[in-house]
């Protein structure tokens, strides 16, 4: 779907241009009136409440850039195309969109798989790929110089989750992990931070993408036997959810930690199940009005989605989409694919309303911010 609201490089890099009959030589996805950039995201035919909820926060941003009359003067487009959670799906559409489609730069994936498909296609065709929403190693290590992530990554929310099991005495820990190659890179930043912090790692627990419920109780059965602290996960809320209805079921009362990738959703899933459970947020509260950040969300996201709640992943489909913004206008009047990359390195830091992305070349750190988060009996996210 198509939304029209919605030196430090290689010399190797070629920006392909387009001339116009005025005879302005133009970017590829730019013309006088609009820039076109191109996502794929993890919606599952709106089936995955995380991917529609982050793109309910997109448009929200969008809408308003759109009433402002856009970025220079041009209109931001935002071609979406759904990758059904599939890797092959997910590199088959970046390649649409960059060789037919003909965008500026990609944007905005959610899952860890579908974004290192499309980081795969943007280094080979030479594209920026700004705001993957993945909390993937991979991401920025080894550093990639066309992939920009904004929000925190997984190893830094482990770190807070292991360092909370630790200060409460706990010492046996366990991992729900995808059995693919970036699950194993995961793992192993797992495994290093419980021995730096400690604790022993007591529990792998792979799953494969098609995982049956037998399986999953099987794991289940694994942690009722294994006298763990906590089990922390990297993703995937919807088998986690299945995963620790099963364990509460054997009349374990083992604590269960998530991180932030589709935890709003997850702890509604669950309900009652769900109350004392800890969380890593690498965003504010956006229920509270603390930030700078959250109170413009919550204003625009009453104006343009009344009736629906407030949630983590509209919240950072918001501010990422704010950061493409301030990105797309630090590339200038007449915007490349080079002046985007350089204007971010010149900027050195987007300012979100107070939050600070920081960018440098070898180093695309995006933000640090990982908080803690429990849900309550009232059914709240307590920072």
């Amino acid at each position: 779907m198509t939304s029209p609201i919605c030196s430090h490089l290689h010399q190797w890099m070629c920006w392909p241009l387009l001339m116009l009959a005025a005879g302005t030589v133009m970017a590829q996805g730019v013309t006088p009136k609009q820039i076109l950039i191109g996502q794929s995201i993890t919606l599952q035919g709106g089936k995955n409440e995380y991917g529609m909820a982050v793109m309910d926060g997109i448009n929200a941003y969008l809408q308003d850039v759109y009433a402002k009359g856009g970025v220079n003067g041009r209109q931001i487009v935002l071609k979406t195309l759904d990758d059904d959670n599939k890797a092959s799906q997910a590199e088959a559409n970046a390649r649409q969109l960059i060789e037919e489609d003909k965008v500026f730069a990609l944007f905005g994936a959610i899952e860890g798989g579908p974004s290192n498909a499309v980081m795969k296609v943007v280094n080979e065709l030479k594209v920026p790929f700004f705001g993957p929403m993945a909390g993937s190693p991979t991401l920025r290590r080894p550093h990639q110089p066309l992939v920009f992530p904004v929000r925190a990554e997984h190893r830094d929310e482990f770190r807070v989750l292991l360092e909370y099991i630790r200060s409460t005495g706990g010492k046996r820990v366990g991992f729900f992990r995808a059995d693919s190659a970036v699950g194993l890179e995961h793992l192993e930043n797992f495994k290093l931070l419980c021995q730096e912090l400690g604790l022993e790692f007591a529990l792998d627990l792979p799953f494969k993408s098609d995982v049956s419920d037998a399986q999953l109780d099987a794991m289940a059965g694994r942690i009722v036997g294994a006298n763990l602290q906590g089990v922390v996960n990297h993703g995937s809320a919807g088998l986690y959810e299945k995963l620790i209805r099963q364990t509460r079921a054997k009349g374990s009362p083992t604590p269960f930690m998530a991180v932030n990738s589709g935890s709003t959703q997850l702890a509604r899933h669950l309900g009652t199940l769900a109350h004392g459970m800890l969380f890593s947020q690498v965003l504010p509260s956006p229920w509270e009005r603390k930030t700078d950040l959250t109170r413009e969300y919550q204003d625009a996201f009453r104006r343009h989605k009344p009736g629906v709640d407030f949630s983590y992943g509209s919240l950072e489909g918001y501010m990422t989409a704010k950061a493409l913004v301030a990105a797309l206008r630090g590339a200038g009047p007449q915007p490349t694919r080079e002046s985007f990359i350089q204007g971010i390195y010149k900027a050195g830091a987007i300012d979100l309303n107070g939050l600070r992305a920081g960018y440098q070349p070898g180093d695309h750190a995006g933000l640090k911010l990982v908080d803690l988060a429990i849900y309550t009996r009232d059914n709240r996210f307590r920072h």
